[in-house]
């Protein structure tokens, strides 16, 4: 029963997309596992998700994706690219907490993917993140639960906003082991429960509310 609750739900949710599907990133390649951190940390602050993958696709449009190119960029730059988003309220710091990051990686690892590879486990990986100005728990939360099943050193804690989505469905923490449904039941959440948007939520016949 459970399994075919699982198949239930995973069918319901096949239209909804996880935040780096829908910016057209595909993790297993290394180059845009770095755009998915560049999106991590601007989708980590309290700030609408329309407006933080407004702001990406600003950093996409000017051909900001790498630390390379951050660094090249500047300052003035990247909080011009923020503020064409609608980052104002948080332009000056991700500004200077991207160039810090741009800068700390290069000089220090080369690239994410050595970053990676130096980390001896997952806790190591989440200090060696966490070391990055402005990268606290909801940025390394954002940014790995969607890379558990590419980065076998990516298991951050289950996402609270998953599991209230979880309660509400009496899910156990093993549905989790199909890819990717803990960042579908956090966008569910985000776009459905805390908008109150249950009559159109996919899940609104099998959720306990």
């Amino acid at each position: 029963m459970k399994n075919s609750k699982v198949s239930i739900i995973k069918q319901r949710l096949s239209s909804i997309l996880t935040y780096s599907q829908q910016l057209g990133l595909d993790l297993e390649r290394e180059e845009d596992r770095f755009k998915w951190f560049l999106a991590s940390i601007l989708f980590s602050k309290r700030i609408s998700s329309k407006i933080a993958e407004r702001t990406y696709r600003d950093f996409e449009k000017e051909k900001i994706l790498t630390p390379e190119a951050i660094i090249n960029a500047g300052y003035d730059k990247v909080v011009q690219v923020l503020d064409a988003g609608g980052y104002v309220r948080y332009d000056f710091s991700t500004a200077s907490n991207l160039l810090n990051m741009a800068e700390k990686l290069k000089e220090e690892y080369g690239s994410l993917e050595n970053l990676y590879d130096q980390a001896k486990d997952s806790k190591d990986l989440e200090k060696k993140l966490t070391e990055f100005k402005g990268v606290g728990p909801t940025t390394l939360n954002i940014f790995l639960r969607e890379l558990k099943w590419v980065w076998g050193k990516a298991n951050p804690p289950i996402s609270p906003l998953a599991k209230q989505v979880m309660a509400r469905l009496d899910l156990g923490e093993e549905a989790l082991n199909e890819p990717s449904l803990e960042s579908h039941l956090v966008r569910i959440n985000l776009e459905f429960c805390k908008k109150k948007r249950c009559s159109v939520c996919p899940l609104d016949e099998i959720c306990k509310k």
